[in-house]
């Protein structure tokens, strides 16, 4: 029998505990400690849930459908391996050497994948009879095909050259990604964050951009033919006017028509603008502004007053919303995926006497958001998407969730 079929090892549940026993005094830097060798090891269906192998050495491990949700990978090696059909929901695996690892099928919602290396690469190996020949345990090297990536983070990723057939990037963070040669036939990357990657060369033909973020994305060298490219977020403009006032103007006014009680200024009413190019509207006293339909994606917003207004069908995703005034605020249906609303006013809004306004997210995309610490007494979430959402200390109590 070759050298290559024999190449696996099992591995029993006592030596692989002792082997990540080993792995954490390693990691403390306590005696005893030693680096885990699991290079080429059989863990297939092995359950490892939120274990530490940071730094471990797994080139050509077979972890088909095994359980890692939660485990940490970080600068792992993990050449060559097999994770197809894995479990690996919410693991940390930035910076982590997956090439020619085959992912086919894998469940990566919610992933850490910064900076990884995911390009193509293959094993070759000395096989007594044959010579060399390549390691082909994962089907496919570098493939990414089928695997459920939404919300994950591959900000910074290699990825040149990598399948990602019908691959689900739903919301996923690939910033700075590099994806030149890459196959994304039928992909979907609807509200995925493209900002800066690289997609020379790429075949995105029939994948689906729905509300992508493509700001300084060039598809001239790419192929896109049957792609989805509605309601895409480009650059923002260099200066937005309103009536003919520039924007920051009009901001300005409604700062002042609250700081005074109406008695100067103007309060704003507009819609569809875009409040990119104010760059900051921290601490400002926005109450009562309406602005359904505009764009705020990344804004610094943190401590804002933004009591009673209209934020209806708003593109929020990413904000900073620190400490919050949003009591009695209209956020139907408005997109705030990985918004960070941590210690956020979301109660009731008083307005004389008995008489209050609720806050109103139906309908409204909240994954991947930070609501801890939050204060969202009586705030109605019907049919709101809180996936992944941290919700941790949030005071959810007399929440509305159904219709």
């Amino acid at each position: 029998m070759s050298a290559v079929a024999n190449l696996h090892r099992s591995l029993d549940p006592q030596t692989l505990r002792r082997t990540l026993e080993a792995h954490r005094r390693y990691l403390a830097s306590r005696t005893g400690g030693q680096r885990a060798n699991l290079a080429y090891a059989d863990l297939s269906g092995f359950r490892l849930e939120g274990h530490d192998l940071r730094d471990a050495d797994l080139t050509g491990v077979k972890l088909g459908g095994a359980g890692l949700a939660g485990i940490k990978l970080e600068r792992a090696i993990l050449f060559g391996a097999d994770l197809r059909d894995t479990d690996m929901r919410r693991a940390d695996l930035s910076h982590a050497d997956l090439r020619g690892a085959s992912l086919r099928g894998a469940n990566l919602t919610g992933a850490n994948l910064s900076n990884c290396d995911l390009r193509e690469g293959r094993i070759a190996l000395q096989d007594r009879d044959e010579g060399f020949r390549y390691l082909d345990h994962a089907g496919g090297a570098g493939e990414l095909n089928f695997a459920v990536l939404a919300g994950a983070n591959l900000s910074g990723a290699q990825m040149t050259g990598a399948s990602a057939l019908a691959t689900d990037f739903t919301d996923a963070d690939l910033s700075g990604a590099h994806l030149a040669g890459a196959r994304l036939i039928k992909a979907k990357l609807d509200g995925a964050n493209l900002t800066g990657a690289d997609v020379a060369g790429a075949d995105l033909s029939g994948a689906s951009l729905r509300r992508a973020i493509l700001i300084r994305v060039d598809f001239s060298f790419a192929t896109v033919e049957g792609a989805d490219l509605s309601d895409v977020l480009l650059a923002p403009p260099a200066v937005v006017y309103v009536q003919d006032r520039p924007l920051p103007q009009v901001i300005a006014a409604h700062h002042q028509f609250c700081e005074s009680d109406g008695k100067a200024g103007a309060a704003a009413r507009v819609s569809a603008v875009d409040f990119r190019p104010v760059r900051t509207l921290r601490r400002r006293k926005l109450s009562g502004l309406v602005a359904p339909d505009s764009i705020f994606f990344g804004l610094d917003l943190e401590g804002v007053e933004l009591q009673g207004a209209d934020l209806s069908r708003c593109d929020l995703r990413g904000v900073n919303m620190r400490m919050a005034d949003l009591r009695g605020a209209r956020l139907i249906d408005a997109q705030l995926t990985r918004a960070d609303l941590r210690g956020a006013l979301l109660g009731p809004l008083e307005i004389g006497g008995d008489r209050f306004v609720r806050t109103d997210l139906s309908r409204a995309n909240l994954r991947h958001a930070d609501l801890r610490h939050a204060r969202a007494l009586r705030v109605r979430l019907i049919d709101a998407d809180l996936s992944e959402a941290k919700i941790e200390d949030c005071d959810l109590t007399g929440a509305e969730r159904e219709g």
